[in-house]
């Protein structure tokens, strides 16, 4: 059994006009969701033992965050990758439970090609800024790994977690 934890990177700063999109820093509700997600995934025992992070700014920053143990392997093939680079990644895993923090489109349609059902999450299409998806899969190794084969365990957004926008 592999446990997949696939998270948005949190609420992202806009308030310098002009920074490179890859350098942009997580806003005050992007610090608040990334440690209330750290939070709830320490509480659901769901701490990564391997994790792979975009290289941006604010995916490491919101791996910071969430002030889990361990280091992260920040990867720029997952700066704006999508589902086929994010499943490639994956795929390459050695960790029991792995957790990606990246970026939309490409985790949100990741998400939804990898779940065998969809969760009935009225936010699920959309995959918010910090949304977390969660799936188990009956494999033994990450190199067997196929789309459409994991069961949803939990799909989550900071909003859950009583993170609003003041």
């Amino acid at each position: 059994m592999k446990t997949l934890l696939l998270l948005r990177h949190a609420k992202s700063s806009w308030a310098e006009p002009g920074r490179d999109d890859h350098s942009r820093p997580l806003n005050g509700r992007g610090r608040r969701g990334a440690e209330a997600l750290g939070r709830w995934i320490t509480d659901e025992a769901l701490v990564p033992d391997e994790v792979l992070c975009s290289d941006a700014a604010r995916t490491q920053e919101t791996w910071r965050r969430l002030g889990l143990s361990g280091e992260a392997s920040l990867t720029s093939s997952l700066y704006h990758a999508g589902p086929a680079m994010l499943l490639q990644a994956v795929q390459g895993a050695s960790g029991a439970r792995v957790l990606v923090v990246a970026h939309n489109p490409g985790i949100a349609e990741f998400a939804d090609q990898m779940a065998a059902t969809a969760p009935e999450h009225h936010r699920f299409a959309q995959y918010p800024t910090g949304a977390l998806t969660v799936l188990d899969f009956d494999i033994e190794d990450w190199a067997e790994l196929s789309p459409g084969t994991g069961a949803v365990r939990a799909f989550v957004i900071p909003a859950d977690l009583g993170v609003t926008r003041t």
